[in-house]
């Protein structure tokens, strides 16, 4: 069998996440797969509206139903599924002026723009979507921060068969009162929550206790869009280790060049093997120092310490590897400390256990050239 050939190359962040997404942004998105009927051309050029069928099962209750439109002639909860599907109501609406029709460019969601998450919820898997971005019939009748991004089979279901929708009023744990502070921190406004009060996907990976209450508008966006979730406001301990360089053990080391493969930039030598893994520390720590080179996001203890990592668009496959079940991902699509030295392109897809175990841990991610 051939060795897959991992070693080289860039860092693999190239991660198979659906990218979540603020929740007004999605209130208002059309699927581009064309499922829901369009509007024939923009409300904008004084065209006609394309308003449907009356196929919905609220058609002819003397409210528009359909999400296209808004106003006070609008029924309570307007749903996806009706998209297209509530013609007379609507029309008879729009012609009363109590509804008008939304932006032409706005159009709504598509599942695949949504990150679900995974399900880790307490209530996963009971018929009720407990996600408190999500409003609907199909929801829980109580909702706690607690299950956010953690209910992605019922929330899935659910907005598949159009009983609930994004919540575009969801303002993340504002409800109960999040203290934000302002935006002095020398981080504020770049696109990632600086606060150490924060934990998640949308928060920077080095936290430091002076930008407490410093990052609000970043911190904001980030729990708004669900990529970040409020640990409280007690000073959060040291649990992230150290990266440790390791050692000079390697017979490349103190050549000028850092060879140890968890590093990536100019300062690093192009042939990197296995044996040089924490062996060329002071070449390594050098290049760090001088921009020249960079960690590799999954080796770093602050990507371990981001997990659990939603693996729901990734197919691992089976475990009909001889190694399945020794602790280590032999698929040789993935990379990181999770993953075995020697990979054999005869594993791909052949080592779903531990393959999957070890990337929600947040120990492995897909090499960057690879589909899930």
């Amino acid at each position: 069998m051939m060795v897959f050939g991992r070693l080289l190359g860039g860092t693999a962040m190239g991660l198979a996440l659906i990218a979540t997404l603020a929740a007004p942004a999605l209130a208002n998105k059309i699927s581009a797969s064309g499922k829901n009927p369009p509007i024939s051309t923009s409300a904008s050029e004084g065209a006609p509206i394309d308003f449907g069928n009356d196929s919905s099962e609220y058609a002819d209750d003397g409210e528009c139903d359909d999400p296209r439109f808004e106003g006070p002639g609008m029924g309570p909860e307007p749903l996806l599924s009706n998209t297209g599907k509530d013609a007379k109501d609507c029309r008879a609406a729009l012609e009363a002026g109590s509804v008008s029709l939304k932006g032409a460019s706005e159009e709504p969601p598509a599942d695949a723009s949504i990150d679900f998450g995974d399900d880790s919820g307490e209530w996963a898997d009971d018929g009720e979507c407990d996600d408190p971005r999500f409003q609907g019939r199909g929801m829980a009748d109580e909702l706690v921060e607690a299950d956010l991004l953690k209910d992605a089979s019922d929330c899935r279901e659910a907005f598949e068969a159009g009983t609930v929708t994004i919540n575009p009023d969801y303002k993340g744990g504002d409800a109960p009162g999040i203290a934000y502070g302002d935006d002095a921190s020398k981080w504020a406004h770049d696109g990632e929550c600086d606060d150490p009060r924060f934990s998640g996907r949308g928060v920077a990976r080095e936290l430091v206790e002076e930008d407490r209450l410093h990052d609000a508008t970043d911190c904001r966006a980030a729990v708004e869009a669900g990529t970040a979730v409020f640990n409280g406001d007690a000073e959060a301990e040291p649990a992230i280790a150290m990266f440790d360089y390791g050692g000079d053990a390697s017979k490349w080391a103190n050549d000028g060049e850092c060879d140890d493969l968890r590093f990536e930039g100019a300062g690093v030598d192009k042939k990197l093997l296995p044996e040089d893994m924490s062996a060329d520390a002071s070449d390594c720590r050098a290049a760090v120092e001088a921009g020249t080179a960079r960690i590799r996001p999954v080796y770093s203890p602050e990507y371990a310490a981001g997990a659990p990592y939603n693996s729901a668009g990734i197919n691992f496959g089976d475990n009909a590897s001889e190694y399945a079940g020794d602790g280590l991902c032999d698929d040789p699509r993935f990379e990181g400390p999770g993953a075995a030295v020697v990979l054999l392109d005869g594993d791909i897809r052949h080592d779903r256990e531990d393959c999957k175990a070890a990337f929600e841990a947040g120990r492995i991610v897909l090499r960057e050239d690879v589909e899930g």
